[in-house]
């Protein structure tokens, strides 16, 4: 099943592609250096630098680690900050807490 990627998603993976060279070129790196630091051939980069919606994710994450950033992967979807689905789960948070009725089997 091959959906056509939507037009904001790939402006977003374009715009991480030019950010990944960048950062690459801005570290003194050819695509060659940061492909063997990757563990993946130069072409892999290439399609990474250019926003190519096919890349395994392991290479963008261990592109962070390159560039010291992998700290970014982790607050991506930090459950904590994700105020959408904070308010979805109070919105099933009950008005009221009953004490269970004795032989229910909670403790």
């Amino acid at each position: 099943m091959n959906l056509p990627l939507p037009i904001p998603v790939d402006r977003a993976l374009k715009k991480l592609g030019v950010d990944l060279s960048l950062a690459r070129r801005r570290r003194n790196l050819t695509q060659a250096m940061l492909a063997e630091r990757l563990g993946t051939s130069v072409m892999t980069v290439r399609r990474m630098e250019t926003g190519h919606p096919g890349t395994a994710l392991q290479y963008l994450a261990r592109a962070l680690q390159v560039f010291g950033e992998l700290d970014k992967l982790d607050e991506l979807l930090d459950s904590a900050q994700d105020t959408v689905g904070l308010s979805l789960m109070n919105e099933q948070v009950p008005m009221r807490v009953r004490k269970p009725k004795q032989g229910s089997g909670v403790l």
